[in-house]
């Protein structure tokens, strides 16, 4: 088979739409955003006070799709490296273990998220921490609930 510039152009564009397909499946952490597990269930809520936060980097997914993903690309792209049978099958084997790599590597970057570490005191006096999604920081001394769920969210406690 010859590697001619169409091919390319299209293997370039299936791992272009694998890797936003693999975007859009990043978990969404925002305190805003309810698991469908979470939805129409009585949770239970506790009240307490925001005592400091930090700006932290959430690690992205690995969930195995991405290697595959790249395997797959980089084993097809491979096979078309050399002019008979044993370096085709060589570059297949390579392509694939250097596709995994990299669409392993692009998977966990692409689904990497920041997110904001609370430590809350609860009215009891218990410390607690959380992680969720960066949007909307809740500054100290702000009165918030957290939400106890599949997911634990933390949110401005209103007319509480």
């Amino acid at each position: 088979m010859t590697y001619t510039p169409s091919l390319r152009g299209g293997i370039v564009a299936i791992l272009a739409s694998l890797m936003l397909v693999l975007a859009a499946c990043a978990p969404n952490i925002n305190q805003n955003t309810v698991s469908l597990d979470d939805a129409n269930r009585a949770e239970r809520t506790e009240i307490a006070t925001v005592i400091s936060y930090r700006p932290v980097n959430v690690e992205g997914t690995r969930s195995g799709v991405g290697a595959l993903a790249g395997a797959a690309a980089g084993g097809t792209a491979g096979s078309l490296i050399g002019g008979g049978t044993t370096e085709n099958i060589l570059g297949a084997i390579g392509g694939a273990v250097a596709g995994g790599l990299v669409g392993n590597a692009l998977e966990e970057g692409l689904t990497r998220q920041t997110g904001i570490e609370y430590t809350l005191r609860q009215q009891n006096g218990q410390i607690v921490t959380v992680v969720q999604g960066a949007e909307d920081p809740i500054a100290p001394g702000t009165r918030v609930l957290i939400i106890y769920g599949e997911r634990t969210r933390v949110v401005r406690a209103s007319g509480v």
